[in-house]
């Protein structure tokens, strides 16, 4: 089970270190900037704070994920991540907004259908992280028990 862990904490440290990295220092902060004002959930300079605010997040969460420093506080501050970004593509799909995610600099349209599918996939993940995570401190607490 922990190899498990291993692997999924890695696995989804690694693709939000790519995504707030990406969002820094590839496409650019003022490029992410323009992606989330696309979604008219914030006017500047709110949207600005976000963009600004967001790639940091990432990278560091999915960092301390990935080396399994602070692994709850990454697995809350990923999952909050993934609340807020759920509920940002849930707004523009109820608009009808048809713009880019923002997630990685492309100018494709929100495939919206496939973004249910991704964010239920990074719940699934996180819920069994968090779940191992709790089951970890029971059996080290039963076993310091016992002695």
């Amino acid at each position: 089970m922990n190899a498990a862990a291993l692997i999924a904490r890695v696995l989804l440290g690694t693709w939000f270190v790519y995504s707030g990295g990406f969002k820094i220092f590839g496409s650019g902060l003022d490029r992410f900037t323009l992606d989330v004002a696309n979604y008219q959930l914030v006017k500047a300079p709110w949207d600005a704070v976000a963009a600004y605010t967001v790639p940091w997040l990432e990278l560091v969460a999915g960092i301390c994920l990935m080396l399994g420093f602070l692994r709850r506080g990454a697995i809350l501050t990923i999952c909050g991540l993934v609340v807020i970004f759920s509920v940002s593509v849930g707004w523009a799909w109820h608009m009808g907004l048809d713009i880019s995610c923002g997630c990685h600099g492309g100018n494709a349209p929100i495939q919206y259908w496939n973004k249910v599918a991704e964010f239920v996939g990074y719940f699934i993940v996180l819920g069994g992280l968090w779940w191992m995570e709790n089951w970890n401190d029971l059996a080290t607490a039963k076993q310091n028990e016992s002695l």
